[in-house]
């Protein structure tokens, strides 16, 4: 599975050793000093990253639901989906303070 954010695909077998990384990083720089396990403390920064790498995943699934109420305007060519779901999708970033 690969995971998409913004442009950059990030293979999901990465997570784990980017995780690493972060935790080993800011180990060894005395930035933090664990009070947990380290093995707990990877898997947490496993999945804060990828519930970061599948925000716009999230993001989208959400327009798709809100934009079945107007399946039948869309279908008829009232409105054209990609402008709204574009909008749609601008209007939440902003409203949610989301970078994406």
């Amino acid at each position: 599975m690969l995971l998409q954010k913004g442009r950059m695909r990030i293979p999901k077998t990465w997570v784990p050793l980017m995780a690493k990384k972060i935790v080993d990083n800011i180990i060894s720089k005395n930035l933090v000093k664990p009070t947990v396990q380290i093995e707990k403390l990877l898997s947490k920064t496993e999945e804060i990253i990828m519930h970061e790498l599948t925000v716009e995943d999230r993001l989208n699934e959400e327009i798709r639901e809100i934009l079945k109420k107007h399946s039948l305007e869309i279908q008829q060519g009232r409105l054209d989906y990609r402008k709204l779901f574009d909008l749609t999708k601008q209007k939440l970033v902003k409203e949610r303070n989301i970078i994406l």
